[in-house]
């Protein structure tokens, strides 16, 4: 089943349970992916959804973030439960252990020594872990840890 009816079908039974804040992150979901369909002009496969809910997932925390600076506990926690909605929908992400094999084969790979190559580096990890769920900060991190 393709991610998009997955969401179609979660949307169903989230009305029937009459699960408000599910169908509400849904909706968004699907209003992003439609957006993101009429900038490309083409419909998206599930690894470009995925691109466009993990993009969701970072201005969620992100939000969180400026919520718990403006003593909004109430808004963080309803954000944080939008991100787990979210979450729900992707593959799992990658750990660190994982991360940390990817960005060693890379560095040994490209024959990187020093800080002034990490965007070589971090283009070919990227490249590697596309599809898959990861933490771009946690990329960077490792590889600056790396590199130096």
């Amino acid at each position: 089943m393709s991610l998009h009816d997955r969401l179609t079908e979660d949307l169903k039974l989230a009305m029937k349970a009459r699960d408000q804040l599910r169908m509400d992150v849904i909706r968004m979901i699907k209003a992003a992916v439609m957006n993101r369909e009429l900038e490309v002009k083409k419909d998206l496969d599930d690894v470009e959804m995925s691109r466009v809910m993990t993009t969701m997932i970072k201005q969620r925390r992100e939000s969180v973030e400026q919520f718990e600076k403006g003593n909004r506990a109430e808004l963080a926690a309803k954000e944080r439960q939008e991100i787990t909605i979210l979450e729900s929908y992707l593959p799992p992400a990658l750990s660190l252990d994982q991360l940390s094999v990817v960005v060693n084969l890379v560095i040994q790979e490209t024959g990187a020594r020093s800080l002034k190559e990490m965007g070589a580096v971090m283009k070919a990890v990227m490249v590697r872990v596309a599809g898959q769920s990861a933490d771009g900060k946690q990329i960077s991190d490792l590889v600056r840890a790396k590199l130096q």
